[in-house]
């Protein structure tokens, strides 16, 4: 999926896509994932050390977790599994990841993060968080676990038919 990524696509006569970023109609466009982009709106997705790749916070996760001291639990499964996606994405992901040089993964199936991508990741982290990484940016490290709280019913004198 991420290596089709920024294909220029022209909408047909009398069509518009709209910017996933800006919320603008365009008729030429940058698509990723199905979504489309203006040409601005993808520029503004590139950070410096992303050698062209459109990094996201799920990227970080990813790349934050290669980089943080090894433990036992620190594989692969485990990195897709906290990243904050769903696993078969975060699979595709990582391998993408791997691909361009950001990632590198030995025959136990540790990850470790390279030079190239511990500069891409200085580079979102700077972007998303106008600062040098640190553990705390990551997903697993701050509480944003979502509660869903149970509604009351509301007292029915509607007869049960059944």
């Amino acid at each position: 999926m991420y290596r089709s990524r920024g294909e220029p696509t022209n909408a047909s006569a009398g069509d518009h896509f709209g910017c996933a970023a800006t919320y603008k109609l365009i008729t030429k466009a940058k698509t990723w994932f199905g979504l489309f982009y203006s040409q601005a709106a993808w520029d503004a997705l590139l950070t410096k050390g992303s050698q062209g790749y459109p990094l996201t916070v799920v990227e970080m996760n990813i790349l934050g977790l290669a980089h943080m001291p090894p433990t036992p639990e620190t594989d692969r499964t485990y990195i897709e599994k906290k990243c904050g996606i769903l696993t078969q994405l975060a699979f595709l992901i990582v391998n993408d990841l791997k691909q361009f040089g950001f990632l590198a993964e030995d025959e136990d199936g540790k990850l470790s993060i390279t030079e190239p991508g511990e500069k891409a990741l200085q580079g979102i982290s700077q972007r998303l968080f106008e600062k040098r990484f640190s553990p705390d940016m990551l997903l697993i490290n701050r509480d944003s676990e979502p509660t869903i709280t149970r509604a009351r019913k509301k007292d029915n004198n509607q007869k049960n038919l059944f």
